[in-house]
């Protein structure tokens, strides 16, 4: 989720959580120790906060969306919550910060950093995620321990390449769904190493299921190998 980008707003604590603006900010970044980069405008109130501030930190909640690649009715199919504290950066760091970003994530927006713009880091403290499974909190150490899965740069376009031209194939999953759930239309949600998930839209609510395969792929080839023996291909029948 984080390697992919996704949807980020920020939430400053505040006495009353309710009564916080959501801040969406000009560009973020997830970095592989749990930080987070963040660029607003100068005259951002979070920006005056963070500097006014006694140790130049404001806490803050950063929510990243993951989007489903496929239209869906609810596109969201899982949520990371880093809380932690939101520190407003010199000019130096700020430009150091922003060529750290660029490596990873080249964007034109990083050009605005000193020109009308301010970078902001994030020091993660805790992180929760959730999705249709569960909701559970992350440990930091988890998290940057973690590596990307092998096909988060392709799953968005083999997703929407199996919703288009392969409704045939998303039917012949449905046969793994429980009985109650067959009658829903069904959509292909997410690939990971482990497996497919499916959404099934149905007329009550919708309902996400993860379809597992028989051990952690990491090649093209192993991923083909089980996503036929989910759909049933008769050629693995020996194998």
């Amino acid at each position: 989720m984080a390697a992919n980008g996704g949807r980020v707003t920020l939430l400053p604590a505040c006495e009353d959580p309710s009564a916080a603006d959501r801040v969406v900010p000009a560009l973020h970044h997830v970095h592989a120790d749990g930080t987070v980069s963040v660029v607003l405008s100068d005259d951002h109130p979070l920006v005056g906060a963070a500097w006014q501030a006694p140790r130049g930190e404001v806490a803050t909640m950063v929510e990243l969306a993951d989007q489903a690649p496929v239209p869906l009715r609810e596109p969201v199919r899982g949520l990371l919550w880093i809380t932690g504290w939101l520190r407003a950066l010199s000019a130096d760091e700020a430009r150091a910060q922003a060529v750290l970003v660029a490596e990873e994530r080249p964007d034109p927006r990083l050009l605005d950093v000193g020109h009308g713009c301010a970078l902001l880091r994030l020091e993660p403290a805790t992180m929760v995620l959730a999705d249709g499974e569960s909701t559970h909190p992350v440990a930091i150490r988890e998290f940057t321990a973690a590596t990307p899965d092998p096909f988060a740069e392709y799953e968005a376009g083999w997703l929407r390449h199996l919703e288009i031209s392969h409704t045939d194939v998303v039917g012949a999953l449905a046969r793994h769904l429980p009985a109650e759930l067959r009658g829903g239309h069904v959509r292909p949600l997410g690939l990971d190493r482990f497996g497919l998930r499916l959404r099934v839209e149905a007329i009550d609510a919708d309902h996400d299921i993860r379809l597992a395969f028989s051990r952690p792929v990491s090649t093209a080839a192993e991923l083909g190998t089980e996503l036929r023996r989910l759909v049933g291909c008769p050629f693995l029948a020996s194998r």
